[in-house]
């Protein structure tokens, strides 16, 4: 389980692509710190498993499943990276509770600046915007942020300052694929309610627990 809140931009060293999959080896520092083997380290918010380790990267695999889900395999030598570890109990929660595990992917339609802010409107699948809600979380390669506003097809976030300055989320350019994870508790909220076949009450919802 991560938080969103980038610790470090890593480098990609070398990527070797197999059949169906694909061998990662990223160039960083922070988040090597008490990182052992088998841990978990987000990558672009893709949940991976460090399988070799050296003083200055780490080597991840990615299967077919998450190559089709996400944009790593796009991903070429020399790409930067959105880097975080995997939450350990006490760490404050400064972001959301964000699994690692992408729904799928998103396209920037535009990147506008508003005074210190920058506004990012990206463009995905009905499937994920039904997740979506104005000042709800969204996490976007990884990053924790917060839905300004929400369309028939896309979505905005504002992006303040320090975001920008240490993630890679304003290096990217209209027209470039992001990863998107939605929120955990609208997908529950989905889940344990199927099969209902009446409409739900306020009523209803509050005897559930929401």
């Amino acid at each position: 389980m991560f938080t969103g809140i980038i610790e470090e931009i890593g480098t990609i060293k070398t990527i070797q692509h197999g059949a169906n999959s694909a061998v990662l080896e990223i160039q960083a520092s922070k988040v090597l710190e008490k990182t052992l083997l088998g841990d978990s380290i987000s990558t672009n918010g893709v949940c991976l498993t460090v399988v070799e380790q050296t003083k200055d990267s780490f080597r991840v695999e990615a299967m077919n499943e998450t190559l089709a889900r996400t944009n790593l395999g796009a991903l070429e030598q020399g790409a930067k990276v959105n880097l975080e570890r995997a939450l350990a109990m006490g760490d404050r929660l400064g972001g959301h509770m964000v699994s690692g595990h992408i729904d799928g992917t998103g396209v920037i339609q535009s990147l506008r600046q508003d005074d210190i802010a920058w506004w990012v409107q990206v463009q995905c699948d009905d499937k994920l915007m039904r997740y979506i809600i104005e000042k709800g979380s969204i996490a976007i390669d990884g990053i924790s942020l917060t839905v300004a506003s929400v369309q028939a097809n896309s979505f905005e976030v504002s992006i303040i300052p320090h975001t920008k300055d240490h993630t890679t989320l304003l290096a990217k350019s209209v027209g470039d694929t992001v990863n998107l994870e939605n929120d955990l508790v609208g997908k529950y909220i989905e889940r344990f309610t199927m099969g209902q076949t009446n409409s739900l009450s306020l009523e209803d919802l509050a005897k559930k627990g929401y």
